[in-house]
This record gives C-alpha cells, sequence and structure tokens, in this order.
C-alpha cells in the first residue's frame, strides 16, 4: 500500500473544526487497553494494534485502508476496486447505503472476542475524528470490516486528509488515529456538516477548550 507523504495533499484535503491535530493527539498519548486482544492492520501483519480507552472516547492509531464500499460512484465501484461491495454496514435515511466517495465515514472491525465497539458506546453515526500529520477530519462510523483487522476508512475520508485514496494503491501505512466519541450519534447517518458540528463541539470538551457562554465565559472541563 502506498503513503502519500505528510504535507503532499490532494486538492480537496483539509482540516476541519477549531481544534488542531497537536491538541487531539496530546490527549491520546497513552493508552488504557480496552480491547481484549490486539488487532492487525492487514491479513500478512502482526497482531498488535490494541483499542484504547478513556472515559470519552475509543481510540487506536493504526494505517488507513481504503473502503470503496457502498453506493456505485464514478471512484467506487467494481471496475475501480475488485473487491467492491455495493452496500455498507449501516444505511442513509432514505434506506440508500453509505457512499464512500462523498462521505467521510470510518469502518470498525465486527464485534468479537477481541473488542465489542457497542458496549463501548460505538455504533453507526458514531462521531470520529480522524488525524493525520496536521488534519484533522470528523467522519462517522459507516461500515464494518474483518474481526481481526483495524484502520479503514471510505475513500471520502482519505481524500480530504490528503491521503492516496483510490482501492488499488491508496491508502496511508501508518501514522493515522481514530478518536471515536463514545455515546455519540450523527442522524441522519449521510449529514456530514451534523458529523463536523457534533465532532467540534465533543473535540472541544475532550481537550478542555474553554467556550463564551451568555454569562461570559467557562471552561469546560
Amino acid at each position: 500500500m502506498l503513503a502519500t507523504l505528510p504535507g503532499t495533499a490532494t486538492a480537496r484535503s483539509s482540516s476541519e473544526g477549531s481544534v488542531t491535530a497537536d491538541e487531539l493527539l496530546a490527549k491520546v498519548r497513552t493508552c488504557t487497553r480496552i480491547s481484549d486482544g490486539l488487532y492487525r492492520s492487514d491479513a500478512t501483519e502482526p497482531a498488535d494494534i490494541p483499542v484504547c480507552g478513556t472515559p470519552d472516547v475509543v481510540f487506536w492509531k493504526a494505517d488507513m485502508d481504503i473502503d470503496c464500499d457502498g453506493q456505485y460512484s464514478a471512484r467506487c465501484n467494481d471496475d475501480t476496486d475488485p473487491s467492491f461491495q455495493p452496500q455498507t454496514a449501516f444505511a442513509q435515511s432514505d434506506g440508500d447505503y453509505l457512499s464512500s466517495e462523498g462521505l467521510p465515514f470510518v469502518v470498525v472491525p465486527v464485534a468479537s472476542d477481541l473488542w465489542e465497539p457497542f458496549s463501548s458506546g460505538i455504533s453507526g453515526g458514531s462521531v470520529v475524528a480522524v488525524v493525520y500529520g496536521d488534519r484533522v477530519q470528523y467522519a462517522v462510523v459507516g461500515d464494518t470490516g474483518p474481526h481481526d483487522i483495524i484502520g479503514e476508512a471510505s475513500y471520502a475520508t482519505a481524500e480530504r486528509l490528503g491521503i492516496e485514496p483510490g482501492p488499488e494503491g491508496g491508502g496511508a501505512d501508518s501514522g493515522v488515529t481514530y478518536i471515536a466519541f463514545r455515546g455519540s450519534h450523527v442522524s441522519p447517518i449521510e449529514s456530514h456538516q451534523d458529523a463536523v458540528t457534533l465532532g467540534d463541539e465533543l473535540a472541544r470538551e475532550f481537550v478542555g477548550r474553554q467556550v463564551r457562554s451568555g454569562d461570559g465565559v467557562e471552561d469546560e472541563d
């Protein structure tokens, strides 16, 4: 898998919200493991990735494989991706499957003896801050993957982070941090703007930013 070097962005790459990558990463420097075992980044790699937790978030540090499943599009279809599947684990409010090309979403492993995401407050529509280099992108949990592999996100997530998004040869080999906010939920799941709004609010609380109330400034802690 090829990785775009940090600082080498695609045309649509950007960073979202008011909380910086450095602020988020400072809060996830140490890991209290909540998974019962360790995950692989790919089928041929060793199992060495823990799922970590705090009272507010669940996080893991891994690679990024590209999920191009869901709605057919110009860049995600069975011609561009030999492993293409026309469905995602979760659907839009209109019943259609999610669009990997259009919607930033993250893939979590299917529940297993290693870890059960739902028991940690993570389910379809949960908000995830995805950090790569100096960029932050907000996404939702939108699909599930193999029970023993972690580190995958949609075409749109990769593209917006400046990572080569192609399902064949794209992705990042390492350096991606996924921070999922426990108990969060975006509805409708396909509203990226709602994910950004809620994600930024939760991220501000997580890093202890101050917010302005009607009576002045108060701390978020």
